[in-house]
């Protein structure tokens, strides 16, 4: 990093706007992620350090009923936020795996929370043994660039489902199940509601298409809020019903819930998945048994067994890696099964980063067809339209990413020279998976 470039990372901000024309893009870049770095060491510098005071209290501190509320006093923060530092420090002692990798600033504030919460109050039916595990697999899912808080929740979720006890997940307990719908003054209505996870999953497969970002006639971007549209796909939704129950495509597919989950699990659920595997190596993720849902992740088995008592069954067979086979060899749009199996090897968009869901992506050719591209499976991957556009170079954008199949039989992706000089080709996206 250049002299210049450090001292905007350590410096004052003050009059800093004015200066930064005199920095390239790739320096701006860095100066971002420079700081960003700085602020989690701050963060976990705070933390050990108010932590410290609360086992050590002067009288200022007491005075002020507590270390959370005195770091409040003396600083910008709200007194929430102050009591959120104080109770991490506290909730990270029992745990030094969790406190070591937060302290080196490869785990954000938010997700030690999360990682500690769980920690604190793991699931009724997982066993005291499974904890070190499980905490290796909630904070692969926290660490790296590819961190996201989808992914710590999903995680925290699969493993709240792996251990079933006898009483219902919360996700699952359709007796909370609320709808709240009041007039309000004005004349306007107001809707409250809380579901179980499959009730949420059925409204946002039933809303997905309706949902969609639809550009004008005249090709420029939808400007509703995401907000808006949700409004607006609900109203749509309920005028279909009135009409006899009238009902879209999702995806090339009309609106249902999916549910994926092995066979094998389906048949026979394990005592503890989170036990070694026989041959002694780590359990990922995508190796624990339990159903998955497009919207909402992870389903507990005995939800998913329910659920296969009455369902349309679809068969989709992997290899080795856990990636799919071919089901039919297709022509050029690709057929139902195969938009079955791609949706169950990328879970959603596959471009690095990517968190959307399943109905709302097209399947892309590799090699197009237009080049004698064949529409097989390693020839398809899942994009979202933006990440679809891309691929068929985007107006403005310099350069050409790559996608190519791996020995796992899934897609990677290799950028262009502009993003990254050595072109390091980076896995399909990780949301779901550790």
């Amino acid at each position: 990093m250049s002299v210049y470039l450090s001292d905007v990372v350590s410096g004052s901000a003050v009059g800093l706007r004015g200066r930064l024309w005199r920095l390239s893009a790739s320096e701006l870049r860095a100066a971002a992620i420079e700081a960003s770095a700085e602020i989690l060491r701050l963060e976990a510098v705070r933390v050990a350090v108010v932590d410290e005071l609360s086992l050590r209290p002067d009288d200022q501190v007491i005075a002020s009923r507590g270390v959370g509320c005195w770091l409040a006093a003396n600083t910008m923060l709200q007194v929430r936020d102050g009591k959120k530092i104080a109770a991490l420090g506290a909730a990270l002692r029992p745990f030094p795996a969790v406190a070591a990798r937060f302290d080196v600033g490869d785990c954000s504030f938010d997700h030690a929370v999360l990682i500690v919460a769980f920690c604190e109050s793991p699931p009724k039916g997982m066993p005291d043994e499974a904890l070190p595990r499980c905490i290796d697999l909630l904070l692969a899912a926290a660490s790296g660039v590819e961190a996201t808080t989808t992914k710590v929740r999903n995680v925290i979720a699969t493993l709240e489902r792996i251990f079933e006890s006898d009483e219902i997940p919360p996700a699952e307990d359709v007796d909370r199940n609320e709808l709240r719908i009041a007039s309000t003054l004005n004349g306007r209505v107001v809707v409250r509601g809380d579901f179980d996870a499959l009730t949420g999953e059925m409204l946002l497969s039933a809303l997905s298409n309706l949902t969609m970002p639809t550009p004008a006639p005249d090709g420029t971007p939808d400007s509703r809020s995401a907000a808006k549209r949700t409004a607006d796909g609900f109203t749509e939704l309920i005028r279909r019903y009135l009409d006899c129950a009238k009902t879209g495509t999702d995806g090339g597919q009309r609106p249902h819930v999916n549910v994926h989950i092995n066979a094998r699990d389906l048949a026979e659920h394990r005592d503890c998945a989170a036990a070694p595997s026989p041959d002694g190596g780590a359990v990922a993720v995508s190796d624990l048994d339990v159903g998955h849902m497009p919207w909402l992740g992870p389903l507990s088995v005995s939800q998913t067994r329910l659920l296969g008592c009455d369902c349309f069954l679809s068969t989709v067979l992997l290899d080795d890696h856990g990636a799919p086979l071919d089901a039919k060899p297709g022509k050029r749009l690709v057929s139902a099964e195969q938009r079955v199996a791609l949706i169950a090897r990328d879970k959603g968009c596959a471009f690095p980063g990517c968190t959307c869901v399943p109905a709302w992506t097209d399947a892309h050719h590799i090699r197009h067809w237009a080049n004698g591209g064949p529409t097989v499976m390693n020839n398809l991957v899942l994009l979202c339209r933006s990440h679809h556009r891309l691929m068929h170079r985007k107006t403005g954008f310099v350069g050409k990413w790559e996608i190519r199949i791996g020995v796992d039989n899934k897609p990677w992706f290799i950028p262009p020279p502009s993003i990254d000089p050595q072109q390091h080709p980076r896995p399909a996206n990780t949301t779901f998976k550790t």
